[in-house]
């Protein structure tokens, strides 16, 4: 009954038209769950979490962040990755995210497990999270990265998401 009750709390994203026939939509009952539908042709809007990626890129006991330059959290500190792209496998998105914010490039990535987050108003992710085994290229800020740096473990500034914390601190676990 609690995860009934959490999810019913959770605000959906804003739906005004369908996206098949531009009619208005409204949120009503629909297989258990109140959804957007549309009021015209019935298309139901199935509202899914956005999977992204986030990488732990260690050096000894070193872990690159990056600085946000963008909402949400902008001006705060997390570990490289994004967004997956129509078509890109996780390691794919996370490959190219990592070279997009840091301009390196990283290989044999393990995966350290997937959390989902509300991180903004009505923004529902789901993050996996892979330790980046190998990696080569200069450390470089590009992206949505304001900078790239080097952190010792032990002073890690406060991460703009907690499940950056969560996958952090579960690559430092692994290298112990």
């Amino acid at each position: 009954m609690d995860y009934i009750y959490s999810i019913m709390k959770l605000e959906l994203p804003e739906f005004n038209y369908c996206p098949r026939c531009g009619s208005p939509v409204d949120l009503v009952q629909s297989e258990g769950r109140i959804r957007p539908v549309c009021s015209i042709c019935g298309h139901i809007i199935y509202v899914n979490p956005a999977p992204a990626v986030a990488l732990a890129v260690l050096d000894g006991r070193k872990v690159l962040l990056t600085l946000r330059s963008v909402e949400p959290k902008k001006g705060w500190w997390c570990l490289p990755g994004g967004f997956l792209e129509w078509g890109e496998s996780p390691v794919e998105g996370g490959r190219r995210e990592l070279f997009e914010e840091t301009g390196i490039q990283g290989s044999d990535f393990t995966i350290l497990g997937a959390w989902d987050s509300i991180t903004a108003a009505r923004l529902h992710v789901l993050v996996v999270a892979y330790h980046v085994g190998s990696w080569s290229g200069n450390v470089q800020p590009g992206d949505d990265a304001e900078d790239v740096r080097w952190f010792d473990a032990d002073e890690i500034p406060p991460l703009a998401f907690e499940v950056h914390v969560k996958a952090l601190r579960k690559a430092l676990e692994a290298k112990t």
